[in-house]
């Protein structure tokens, strides 16, 4: 599951539209053979607006096809294993937690896309070989039901270390980190917060203060989270929920009628960013129907059209944003990071360790 797995669910409401490859998930192969067609490989969490798709069509001659190839890990790996026969000719949704189990096994070529100078260098973690280009980039946070909080005058927490006092006891539910994007993205911020040494100490706090652990992202967030609509639908009874920062404008733009504000909050204090990347694949048919696609990506018209689609952040400077998404997300200024080469080196070790002191 990828930062963007919550438009996904609730797109209808927007008139997005997601292009699909023709055929089953193995027949992309019909696309890449036309050299008027570029077909992009994502996680099943991609969204555009049509008339943006359509504009790049009739300007760069190309006919864009979408395979989209499960969630984001699924997405890398089916990729890897296809290499020397692409489904299609750019990969999308690579993000840093993976970012570098696709760059060692050789899964894209290099390309230094035009408009490359306008992204912050902070989002270009392969800016000597150019072999994946940033688009988007988002937070993974606490979020909090505002009305819970109001009701039972307590304070919202702040920190992740808050989220470990008796007052928030039995109250979050976060994704497992084995299985969810959200869940791997919120225990390797409390690795960057905490480090090597620390961050299982915390796990073992955050258990014990009564932390719930479900599979994936739409379970925790629309079924057991009270702050949002499917959540208060379902009952939910936990009022902290690991999501993004871009939750909020969410339950601001699918709500009729819309509210002023949105319901819920955002525990900025326990964020972990982070980025997505589209390559050129090796081997792609049509590499340089690739090329345009990927200048595309980061144009000042894609990037505009993200934030109220795939509800992620652009990676250009100075792109225009929505009022209804900047007046109900936060700022997260210092979110915790951490090296792609670090993630690699440690995530399956870390895992698997949070999944021994978790989840038994």
């Amino acid at each position: 599951m990828s930062i963007t797995k919550k438009a996904a669910v609730l797109a209808v409401g927007l008139g997005l539209v997601t292009v699909s490859a023709c055929g089953s998930s193995s027949g992309g192969d019909e696309g890449s053979g036309d050299s008027r067609t570029v077909t992009l490989v994502s996680h099943d969490s991609w969204a555009a607006s049509k008339s943006v798709i359509a504009a790049f069509e009739k300007e760069s001659g190309y006919r864009v096809e979408v395979l989209e190839d499960g969630d984001a890990g699924q997405a890398v790996n089916k990729a890897i294993l296809t290499k020397d026969n692409p489904q299609g000719d750019v990969l999308f949704g690579v993000d840093n937690t993976l970012l570098s189990r696709a760059l060692d096994n050789g899964l894209f070529q290099p390309y230094e896309a035009k408009g490359l100078d306008r992204i912050d260098e902070r989002y270009q973690l392969d800016a000597g070989q150019h072999r994946v280009t940033p688009v988007d980039y988002g937070d993974i946070c606490v979020n909090y039901d505002k009305a819970y909080f109001r009701d039972h005058k307590l304070t919202p927490p702040a920190s992740f270390e808050d989220l470990t006092e008796p007052a928030y006891k039995d109250l979050l539910v976060t994704e497992n980190a084995g299985t969810s994007s959200p869940g791997l993205g919120f225990l390797l911020g409390t690795a960057a917060r905490y480090g090597d040494g620390g961050w299982a100490a915390y796990w073992k706090k955050l258990k014990a203060n009564g932390v719930k652990v479900v599979d994936g992202w739409e379970q925790a967030y629309n079924e057991e989270f009270s702050g949002s609509a499917g959540g208060r639908k379902a009952g939910g009874d936990r009022p902290l929920v690991v999501s993004y920062a871009s939750s909020p404008p969410v339950e601001v733009v699918y709500a009729d009628p819309r509210p002023k504000t949105a319901p819920t909050g955002v525990a900025t204090g326990t964020c972990f960013r982070q980025t997505e990347f589209a390559g050129l694949l090796s081997n792609a048919r049509n590499p340089e129907g690739g090329k345009a696609l990927i200048d595309f990506l980061i144009s000042e018209r894609f990037q505009e059209d993200m934030p109220l689609n795939m509800y992620v952040n652009p990676v250009v400077s100075g792109t225009k944003l929505p009022a209804v998404y900047t007046d109900n997300m936060p700022a997260v200024k210092r979110p915790e990071t951490m090296a792609p080469a670090k993630i690699a080196e440690h995530r399956d070790d870390w895992v698997k360790a949070w999944t021994s002191l978790v989840l038994k």
